[in-house]
């Protein structure tokens, strides 16, 4: 439905008319997921925050760090992550971790299914997720060692180049080989466990490279990389043939937990806003307003994805750190961390964006932290209202449902009088399917079953439900409503470009009725902000007249700019409108001529 909200304003600001059902908030992106945006207005300007509620990540749900291009380097933007990983899971989520802008390493912990992918900074905070979807933020720090002939020696980086005189360890996580690194050794471990914190990982030692040259990471390898005295000693000690033991300690010890993300500061901590964490962080990154993102936990076990806009006077000026622990706390939220802000704040649905980043476009980050659904979803129907009269406008529906896992999946589509109108199960790979709307009619018996037969759909409220069973007996289940109703059609407005005057300006609306019903006329900002307001009253079937005079509700002309003239119309059938944008100027003012003496 988000999708479709984002999809219609385009269409409007493009002066394309567009039939849009009743603005509902919350609006549901998945079984029990609601997305919601609202607007503050403070002392210091506008706030615009977006918030996502989603239920314990547990069962089909699951909250996890997304790494760019799935590896420690590199950026990707969160839709481009989501969008990778649709054919699994369909995901919400917001930006992550803060990361090194020249090679985008993440700067705290990423880990992902119980593997340590990088290390927790010691002065920031660190999210991590339990297998009973419980959210946990502590401060870690990491004890890495390694132990061949001789007693156990420091590993001083997890995925990073090693400092002078100091060794690192490189996983599969990392890429495919070891940077180069200058007068340093590789020592080859194959094959390398998974790199589980706080456990004795062992592995044999195949090759010694000298050198400093990249060297190949294959699948089920590490690498370990010294430099100077600590390249030494693994030529002593990390022999080719021998076992080398690797541990990854992480202080204090996390019990229970699969995922964890970096981030910082802490923003709720037991229930109580958190003002000075004393984090590693800069007094301008916690007291400037930008935009901002952070993730929290109600009592109930409920999940908070939240991402403020910012940078953008009018629209939203931003919050400090302890603005966003206030607002996190209104939430509900009894634990909370803040993630990433500044440009990097991003909220994005199944590969859409749903905040409004303050570069203008989207940043390619780090890691993002997905809400991960692995049910069945019923897709958005592309027209939340359908009115099918032959205007060009919401002519045509399509409705489909996405399956990640082999499914048994029924499907039923039930009219408005509360009949079945088509009814299907079958077993699904993978994908996504499509509902045929109208639906095929049913033909008596007796009758030739020759060719396709479908009938005109009854107006009214339909509804998609969509239930699937997969191959672990996880059962889920998702609806979609939509109305198709055709009391509205081929509206028009013109002019599309209002010129105000100083005696005003008119944009005259027509449209046609096929059915009577109480009528409005609203004017609104791209925002979705209503400057002026008429009642039109109850109007039969017929064309219909108004005028919008270019004056907002106080009767002062609206400022210049682009704006929704918006007519809705309700009835039996519900509440359905159409939308055409218009562009607002001032006219020029006439050059008044001195007059010549000659």
């Amino acid at each position: 439905m988000a999708r479709l909200a984002l999809v219609s304003a385009l269409a409007a600001l493009a002066g394309l008319a567009a039939a849009v059902p009743v603005r509902a908030q919350p609006l549901e992106l998945l079984p029990g997921v609601t997305y919601e945006r609202k607007t503050q207005f403070t002392p210091h300007g506008p706030v615009t925050i977006h918030v996502v509620r989603a239920p314990k990540p547990t069962g089909l749900y699951r909250l996890r760090p997304s790494l760019a291009q799935d590896r420690v380097l590199g950026r990707e933007t969160v839709t481009s992550m989501q969008r990778r990983r649709a054919s699994q899971a369909t995901a919400v989520g917001v930006n992550g971790d803060f990361f090194s802008l020249s090679d985008g390493r993440p700067s705290g912990i990423t880990l992902r299914d119980g593997v340590l992918v990088t290390p927790p900074h010691p002065g920031r905070s660190s999210l991590g997720v339990g297998v009973d979807g419980a959210l946990d933020v502590r401060r870690l720090s990491l004890r890495a060692t390694w132990a061949g002939t001789g007693p156990r020696r420091p590993i001083a980086n997890l995925n990073k180049a090693p400092g002078p005189a100091s060794a690192s360890l490189f996983t599969g996580d990392w890429g495919s080989a070891t940077p180069r690194v200058a007068d340093g050794i590789a020592v080859v471990l194959a094959p390398f466990p998974d790199a589980v914190p706080n456990a004795d990982l062992e592995s044999v030692v195949t090759a010694v490279v000298e050198g400093g040259a990249p060297t190949p990471i294959a699948p089920g390898t590490a690498v370990l990389v010294g430099r100077g005295a600590a390249a030494a000693l693994l030529r002593e000690e990390a022999l080719v043939g021998g076992t080398v033991v690797v541990r990854l300690v992480l202080r204090p010890e996390w019990t229970g937990v699969t995922d964890a993300i970096g981030g910082g500061p802490v923003l709720i901590r037991d229930g109580t806003p958190v003002a000075h964490a004393g984090e590693a962080l800069t007094t301008s990154q916690l007291v400037s307003r930008n935009p901002r993102s952070a993730v929290g936990q109600r009592a109930d076990g409920t999940v908070l994805l939240v991402t403020v806009d910012g940078r953008q006077p009018g629209y939203s000026v931003g919050m400090t750190s302890f603005e966003l622990a206030l607002a996190m706390l209104r939430l509900g939220a009894v634990r909370a961390m803040a993630l990433d802000s500044g440009g990097s704040a991003t909220l994005a649905f199944d590969g859409t964006v749903l905040s409004r980043p303050s570069d203008g476009r989207e940043r390619a980050v780090a890691s993002a932290l997905m809400l991960e659904y692995y049910g069945v979803v019923a897709r958005p129907p592309r027209e939340p209202v359908l009115s099918p009269n032959g205007d060009g406008v919401a002519d045509r529906q399509v409705l489909a449902y996405k399956v990640v896992v082999p499914s048994e999946v029924e499907v039923t589509l039930t009219a408005p009088d509360g009949t079945t109108a088509f009814t299907q199960t079958t077993q699904r790979p993978p994908g996504t399917f499509v509902v045929p709307f109208p639906p095929p009619a049913v033909v008596p018996e007796g009758l030739p079953r020759a060719g396709t037969r479908t009938f005109a759909p009854v107006e009214g409220r339909w509804t998609l439900t969509v239930s699937a069973t997969d191959e672990q007996g996880l059962v889920s289940t998702d609806s979609r409503a939509f109305s198709v109703n055709s009391t509205l059609g081929f509206l028009q407005v013109g002019p599309s470009v209002l010129r105000l005057r100083s005696s005003g300006g008119a944009a005259r609306v027509r449209w046609r009725q096929t059915r009577s019903a109480r009528v409005r006329l609203s004017v609104e900002t791209r925002e979705g902000t209503v400057v002026r307001a008429l009642a039109l009253g109850r109007l039969g079937p017929g064309s219909h007249e108004a005028t919008w005079n270019g004056r907002s509700s106080r009767g002062t002309p609206v400022s210049p700019g682009r704006y929704v003239l918006r007519v809705s119309a309700e009835n039996e059938l519900g509440t359905v409108a159409l939308e055409r944008a218009v562009l607002v100027r001032r006219a020029a003012r006439a050059s008044r001529r001195r007059a010549l003496p000659y």
